[in-house]
């Protein structure tokens, strides 16, 4: 006979114990990726405080105990008292799965990461969690800890074990967020300092003028434990780094910039006498490797304008077939930086991109 289901065999997981549960639905895996992914979650914070202009520079270090820091001169993690629940905004971030700053266009307009989603993971998923917040008057810090409860008997995650103390004054902005990965949760909790380092120049190239310093306190060599990451040319940087060890059929990268109905885009394009296309597109900073309508756009609309130039210039006659998109791409290094909103509050963009420019980068 079938045992009976009833109400009192369902369990609710409170809390962060649900992404402790199933570590899995939030980073991916508990690999060398899901652990890098914590410490992109807390980058694309810092990241979006850049994108939206409140930000110039971010910086990462690894620490020799496992436990790694990002730290930005943004505006700092709201430390007043949220009016609903009750507790500090600093709290909300870091304990609350669905709650945030970038759920509306009021503090963010284009955004990659989401305080309260990726920032409450990062902290269910460390040993500890220490962040610190300047806010030009004051300097306040909280710490969050998982680990067993005897009273519950289970671990409980992220729970905070000190309030947000003020430690002094400052006239300083930004936010430090240092945690140590929970190494019963990860297969291994040692950070690449190459994957890190990779993934931070590509950060540094999507955001021009973004000065963002890396520190391994680990690395013995003293050449190789700081770098520092400033682009002023930005994706005209990144295609000339792609292209480093080819041959440009053309000396200038071509830039290509506009913005229309809160849609921004930056395009660089540079053709090697390579056979192969490599493009490379981003939305809000994060890598959309499968591509998008975005991606689309691009090529049919280069394939379109090179066709139409083609037959102005009489490269193509009227009894002529277009050329394939795949004729143009030929060899082509191009790099294509999307920022949009959220349609889900604004409604998706239609029309072409207005007010843009076309120029070789300098």
């Amino acid at each position: 006979m079938a045992k009976a289901y009833t109400a009192s065999m369902l369990k609710v997981l409170e809390g962060l114990d649900a992404v402790r549960m199933r570590p899995g639905m939030y980073i991916g895996s508990t690999g060398t990726r899901g652990l890098h992914h914590l410490l992109w979650e807390i980058v694309d914070n810092a990241i979006d405080e850049v994108a939206n202009g409140f930000a110039r520079s971010i910086r990462v270090e690894l620490h020799k105990d496992g436990s790694a820091s990002v730290e930005d001169d943004g505006r700092g993690m709201p430390v007043d008292i949220h009016p609903d629940l009750g507790i500090t905004g600093v709290e909300v971030i870091f304990t609350k799965l669905h709650a945030g700053g970038k759920f509306d266009h009021e503090s963010y307009n284009y955004s990659g990461g989401l305080h309260g989603v990726g920032a409450s993971v990062v902290n269910a998923l460390s040993k500890w969690l220490v962040v610190d917040i300047n806010t030009g008057g004051g300097h306040y810090r909280m710490r969050f800890e998982s680990k067993y409860d005897e009273k519950e008997k289970k671990i409980t995650s992220g729970r905070p074990v000190t309030s947000l103390e003020r430690i002094g004054a400052t006239r300083r902005h930004g936010t430090r967020v240092t945690f140590l990965p929970d190494d019963t949760v990860f297969e291994d909790t040692r950070f690449q300092a190459d994957t890190v380092r990779r993934h931070l120049r590509e950060l540094a190239y999507l955001n021009k003028g973004l000065e963002i310093t890396f520190v391994d306190e680990r690395e013995k060599d003293p050449e190789k434990q700081r770098v520092v990451f400033l682009y002023e040319g930005g994706l005209a940087d990144y295609v000339k780094y792609i292209n480093r060890d080819k041959t440009p059929l053309y000396d200038s990268v071509l830039m290509l910039e506009g913005a229309q109905d809160d849609v921004r885009i930056c395009l660089a394009i540079q053709h090697t006498d390579d056979y192969a296309e490599n493009i490379f597109s981003y939305v809000n900073n994060i890598p959309t490797a499968e591509g998008g309508t975005h991606e689309m756009g691009f090529k049919a609309g280069f394939t379109r304008a090179l066709n139409d130039y083609a037959r102005r210039i009489g490269a193509l006659k009227e009894k002529d077939n277009n050329l394939m998109g795949e004729d143009y791409r030929e060899g082509i290094t191009a790099v294509l930086a999307t920022f949009v909103r959220n349609p889900q509050f604004e409604g998706q963009t239609k029309g072409k991109l207005g007010n843009t420019e076309v120029r070789p980068a300098v």
